[in-house]
């Protein structure tokens, strides 16, 4: 029952997709298909799978954000938050003794404490939350959190305000 539901929908996004612009997202964003994706209000920001696959995102300003937000400053945040990710993903002693410890305490113990990837990702929402209050909210964006998105693409949504077109 569930499984059909889930096809059905996909189906359904499918044919509206198609339908609204040809279905590919060279179509939807009018530019690589690797790289942004449009849809509506929103731009999304594709993973950058170059070197492999390690959360990182692409730094390219997307042109529906052009004379939004400054390249700079676009860029900065996307390279902050592949610092961020990077540093979730590094290897180090401390990482590997949490994991020990988690395998020596039938991971009970991650009952009782964060692990260095979930400290991470907390900085990773404050970051996109300070972003969001000094750069992107004053200028009609807003940054989502990419773990709302399975750390799959970025999303920014574009607000209507008076005076744009």
């Amino acid at each position: 029952m569930v499984r059909r539901h889930c096809v059905h929908v996909r189906c359904e996004f499918r044919r509206r997709t198609m339908s609204q612009g040809g279905g590919t997202p060279s179509a939807a964003s009018g530019g690589n298909p690797t790289n942004i994706l449009q849809h509506g209000g929103k731009v999304f920001i594709q993973r950058d799978y170059s070197d492999g696959t390690s959360v990182k995102f692409h730094t390219r300003l997307p042109a529906e954000l052009d004379g939004m937000i400054e390249r700079h400053v676009f860029e900065a945040t996307i390279n902050r938050l592949n610092e961020f990710y990077a540093e979730a993903e590094e290897g180090s002693c401390g990482t590997y003794c949490e994991g020990c410890i988690g395998c020596i305490t039938a991971y009970l113990i991650y009952m009782c404490s964060e692990t260095h990837y979930e400290k991470t990702l907390r900085k990773i929402s404050k970051f996109v939350a300070s972003q969001n209050e000094r750069i992107y909210n004053p200028k009609g964006l807003q940054l989502i959190d990419p773990t709302f998105r399975g750390l799959r693409v970025i999303e920014i949504t574009i607000f209507d305000r008076p005076g744009r077109t």
